[in-house]
């Protein structure tokens, strides 16, 4: 990364005590190990992707329709649902574990939801059994999300954090291409074997995350949160070890942990205690919050749930209702949209945060105003040909919904809340995201069956509020470290950066001015 990309990236307070001249991260051992762990956090995220689309799959099979007595409406609409609902309910738990245990315990008990869900979806012998595993399954997206996110965003090299935190959530397109494809591969089975057809891809979603541990059980625990429970010399040899390649003297490891450490003692000195009531307590944190509510909810209201989990009746209502033809729509959809989500992801430091946003909006509204009109053009002439129309503009409103909410949903919450905040603010984005989630999943069937191609105007309407939101309310937070996000949210002089940590960049050059205690 160039001098000035990097400055655009991190400041150029950051910048100028980042070691140069040590080539590529590939060729140096500190950082492909750092970036390994990393990895394997973010394909955790493929947990929740999985159980989207394998919901997308099975509906679309004759033999799970059987199995649960042909759900619709509003029953169909639960049982889709019920994965959100045992989120919402395990989120305030995970904030409270992910500060008081640390990030990387409270992770582990995600694997006993995931055994737990994929078991009773697999050995299903009755509805409400398989509902049951829904519900698990919920307690895994969040044991999962929350302190990996966490992780990612609180341990990344400085230059990485970026687009280490926006690739977190593309995991979710790992794990929707393995279970769409999965759903393909099993969908002629017959018989007495009949149910394997959806029982072979609910226990597949034990794949990834097992392909996770590994890495997992080898990475770090957070600086930041071994320094704010009393462990600095801990963060301290972590910080050495992974961002400085061992050099105990790295001017990069000082600038950190004096950022760090100021940073939390001054989040404390403010207030003796953190409640959930800190959110909204200051100007600051009430722009905070407004920002990781509307996302969560913006996230899924944005016209995404139709297609994410009701793929099958959508592509139904415009004459494609082979299941064939459904389950390779929607194993294709997955991979372009993993690729499209990666491309956003390593975008996010060089474009800004806000124009990818405001990209993404207005390109999914264009792409529902088209899709309305050809879906209602196809309600009243049937032609084969506007219904088939349909499907490339599903796969381009998804690239749209890809280059800002699926790399900056995580990336962009984790990054705007300081430290004693952090773990609150991204579970008040979870709670928005699965209660829309849940609202909208419950929904759309029983719309979708009432007034059909119609219901699409809804999200027409609902992404006008939504680009025009983004537009007044969502700042650009690219170029600043996590303890300097506070300049953007709280003004300038919230914490005195130039002071207290001594050291200058050059804004031309990258190059250290000066180093000196104030």
């Amino acid at each position: 990364m160039g001098v000035e990309s990097t400055m655009k990236s991190v400041g150029s307070e950051l910048a100028a005590v980042l070691p140069q001249g040590n080539g590529a991260w590939f060729m140096q051992p500190h950082l492909r190990s750092l970036n390994y762990f990393l990895f394997s956090m973010i394909i955790l995220s493929s947990a929740n992707g999985y159980d989207g689309s394998l919901m997308n799959g099975i509906q679309a099979l004759p033999q799970w329709n059987r199995f649960m007595n042909q759900p619709s409406g509003s029953w169909l609409g639960f049982i889709n649902a019920a994965q959100s609902l045992g989120s919402i309910c395990s989120l305030p738990v995970i904030a409270w574990s992910a500060n008081k245990f640390g990030r990387k315990k409270t992770l582990f008990v995600g694997y006993f939801w995931l055994f737990l869900g994929a078991g009773l979806q697999t050995g299903a012998r009755s509805p409400t059994m398989f509902l049951l595993g829904r519900l698990s399954v919920g307690a895994v997206t969040t044991f999962f999300s929350m302190p990996a996110a966490l992780l990612i965003t609180e341990t990344s090299y400085p230059t990485h954090r970026g687009i280490a935190t926006s690739l977190y959530n593309t995991g979710w397109y790992i794990g929707s291409t393995v279970a769409a494809w999965a759903t393909f591969a099993s969908r002629d089975y017959v018989g007495d074997q009949a149910n394997w057809a959806w029982r072979i891809p609910s226990i597949l979603q034990l794949l990834i995350p097992l392909c996770a541990l590994p890495g997992l059980l080898m990475a770090p625990e957070s600086p930041r949160w071994l320094t704010a429970v009393g462990r600095p010399d801990e963060a301290r040899a972590i910080l050495t070890r992974y961002h400085a390649g061992g050099d105990a003297d790295s001017p990069l490891v000082t600038f950190e942990m004096s950022e760090i450490s100021s940073a939390i003692e001054s989040e404390r000195l403010n207030r003796n205690s953190t409640s959930w009531l800190d959110l909204v307590r200051t100007k600051g944190n009430r722009h905070r919050f407004l920002i990781s509510v509307t996302i969560g909810i913006f996230s899924q209201w944005n016209g995404v749930g139709i297609v994410s989990y009701y793929l099958a009746p959508t592509l139904a209502a415009v004459g494609i209702n082979s299941v064939t033809q459904q389950t390779l729509i929607s194993g294709f959809l997955q991979i372009w949209n993993l690729i499209f989500a990666v491309l956003a992801a390593f975008t996010v430091d060089r474009l800004g945060r806000r124009p990818l946003f405001l990209i993404s909006c207005f390109g999914m509204l264009t792409c529902y105003i088209v899709i309305s009109g050809l879906s209602g053009s196809f309600d009243k002439t049937g032609a084969a040909n506007v219904g088939v129309a349909v499907v490339p503009f599903i796969f381009i409103y998804y690239a749209f919904y890809d280059a800002a909410f699926t790399p900056l949903l995580y990336g962009y919450t984790c990054e705007i809340w300081p430290y004693e905040l952090r773990a609150r603010g991204i579970a008040s984005m979870n709670i928005s995201t699965q209660t829309a989630l849940f609202f909208n999943i419950f929904v759309n069937p029983i719309a979708l069956e009432a007034i059909a191609w119609k219901y699409y105007l809804v999200y027409v309407g609902l992404l006008v509020i939504i680009t025009s939101t983004i537009y007044l309310f969502y700042p650009e937070t690219n170029g600043h470290s996590l303890e300097e996000m506070v300049h953007v949210f709280d003004g300038e002089d919230a914490v005195p950066a130039h002071s207290v940590f001594g050291f200058a960049g050059d804004e031309k050059t990258g190059a250290v001015l000066q180093v000196e205690n104030a």
